[in-house]
């Protein structure tokens, strides 16, 4: 029977922070970052366990040619769940919202964001909307069915549940804008004496980057969605073709900010792996200032290319021309990116830890991600395999492939600073090992299925594609085990996890210059940086306390 007494030997200090609640209303109305940082990581995880229910159930119907366990309008509506939970509830969220709320203030010397109470808002909304999504499911009417892009006229005809869908997807929306209005002004205001631009550790910069991006584009989709709700309720024209309307103008408006939406995802997780790698490698990070630049340049050359989502729609050559264009120019920076990684594990004293393994795996599948993107940025092949199985593949290999691993990599890095813990390491290692072989076993035969001419969103399917359907599905079981052996093995460690010291990894960053975890206020006296933020030359702790 588990005592308060044992209780609090496993909680870290910063759950006893004095507010004028207790238990979970401390909680809920604490302006402390990094509990908000751990509010949205529950919520992330537990949104992300749902979506992945969904995705199994998925890959079971399409475990047969035929019908297998669900009809085609629950089909739909799986589809549709999946979507909206997993790219508006957990990827984007996921990086500015639990590590940049949690690190950000560590890592520039600040004893808080600029605007705690805002940042307690932003939460607020949230659950708000991630809460209105899931209600939605069980209304009158039914879960929405029109995937996760709202397609005008599907999501204007439908009888489902659309309204609430859109309004959960235009409230967490401005949870995004306020977080990043509130890293921008943080980030400029903030810093440490001595911390200058360059000076910032890379995740830093990646979050600076990201947070433009959610307050520029946000208001875009914001304002579509909230248009596709005035179409359903008042009839008034705007994207349906049998009023004058017309829905091509609502996916340049959708798309406006879901292409920059990517990198809003992708960005942070790029600057995890930057700030990982030099401190498994004992390198100073190679290209610090390109790297810095590039994370600036994706973020803006990455809102330019959205129309290369809709070389089908009929836009003219010119157009196609220019957007296809543009996005071969913005797979410049991330290369540049991915070489400087390399670059810096070349010669270095590489030590295997479950976190870089995480970056090694983000490295090898964000890769084929990109290259089958500049494969669907070529009109030619865009053309032959648009609303395939190829672009399911990519998308996953870009969002999960990379981000999904860039997330428990990070998860499993930064676990003794918000914890106070060490994970459980071979269980850690088995669970990464299925992760990335199912994660591949999965989605590698949807390349090959979609330039063989499956379509996506299909209930049923034709004979010829039935083995690799059936390997995917496999592969699916395995990255699930894989899954659940890193998330159990988190809460395990939790309490019988070695006590994590101050720098278990004898890293350079401002972070692990404070115990493991944190004080409630950060810094007893905030700190004054004189070097940059992967020196190691005056990094004496030894790692091998705690292996």
């Amino acid at each position: 029977m588990t005592t308060a007494a044992t209780v609090a030997d496993t909680v870290p200090d910063f759950y006893h922070e004095k507010t004028r609640f207790k238990g979970i209303f401390g909680w809920i109305f604490s302006t402390d970052h990094k509990r908000i940082g751990l509010l949205y990581l529950f919520a992330v995880i537990t949104f992300f366990l749902v979506g992945m229910i969904l995705g199994v159930l998925m890959r079971l119907e399409m475990l047969t040619p035929e019908n297998t366990i669900v009809t085609p309008q629950t089909y739909n509506t799986f589809f549709t769940l999946h979507g909206i939970i997993m790219i508006f509830l957990v990827v984007i969220p996921a990086f500015p919202a639990v590590f940049g709320n949690f690190l950000l203030p560590l890592m520039i010397g600040a004893k808080d964001v600029f605007f705690p109470r805002l940042n307690l808002l932003s939460w607020w909304l949230f659950i708000a909307g991630g809460t209105l999504a899931l209600v939605s499911i069980f209304l009158p009417g039914g879960a929405a069915d029109t995937g996760w892009t709202f397609y005008v006229p599907y999501s204007i005809r439908s009888n489902t549940n659309i309204i609430p869908a859109l309004m959960a997807a235009f409230i967490l929306g401005f949870s995004s804008i306020l977080t990043g209005l509130n890293f921008i002004t943080t980030i400029h205001r903030m810093r440490a004496p001595g911390m200058t631009w360059f000076k910032m550790p890379l995740f830093v910069w990646s979050l600076y980057s990201t947070a433009w991006v959610q307050i520029l584009a946000t208001p875009i989709i914001g304002i579509t969605l909230l248009l596709v709700v005035i179409e359903r309720l008042f009839g008034v024209g705007i994207f349906d073709p049998t009023l004058g309307g017309d829905p091509v103008l609502y996916q340049h408006l959708f798309w406006m900010y879901s292409h920059p939406a990517v990198y809003i995802i992708i960005l942070p997780a790029m600057g995890v792996v930057s700030d990982i790698i030099p401190v498994f490698a004992r390198r100073t990070i190679f290209g610090y200032k390109f790297i810095a630049y590039s994370s600036i340049a994706i973020a803006a050359v990455g809102s330019l290319v959205w129309a290369h989502h809709m070389f089908t729609v009929g836009m003219s050559n010119t157009g196609m021309f220019i957007f296809s264009l543009l996005t071969f120019i913005v797979a410049i920076p991330s290369a540049i990116k991915v070489f400087n990684w390399v670059a810096t594990l070349y010669k270095g004293s590489i030590q295997l830890e479950v976190p870089l393994l995480f970056m090694l795996a983000f490295i090898m599948q964000f890769s084929i991600g990109g290259l089958t993107g500049l494969m669907l940025g070529a009109l030619s092949v865009n053309i032959h395999v648009t609303d395939t199985y190829f672009v399911v593949g990519h998308f996953h290999y870009v969002m999960f492939g990379g981000t999904g691993f860039a997330l428990f990599g990070a998860l499993y890095y930064w676990f003794p600073k918000m914890f106070g813990r060490m994970y459980i390491k071979r269980p850690a290692f088995i669970g990464w090992l299925l992760m990335t072989v199912g994660f591949n076993i999965l989605y590698f035969p949807m390349l090959i299925l979609g330039y063989m001419g499956m379509p996506r969103r299909y209930y049923h399917y034709l004979p010829q594609f039935e083995t690799l359907h059936r390997i995917a599905t496999v592969g699916s079981w395995i990255m699930v085990i894989g899954i659940i052996i890193l998330i159990v093995n988190l809460i395990v460690s939790l309490k019988k996890g070695k006590k994590a010291p101050a720098n278990p990894w004898g890293a350079a960053t401002l972070e692990w210059t404070v115990s493991s975890p944190p004080p409630t206020e950060n810094f007893h006296e905030i700190p004054v940086v004189t070097t940059g933020p992967y020196d190691y030359s005056n990094i004496t702790q030894s790692v091998e306390e705690t292996r």
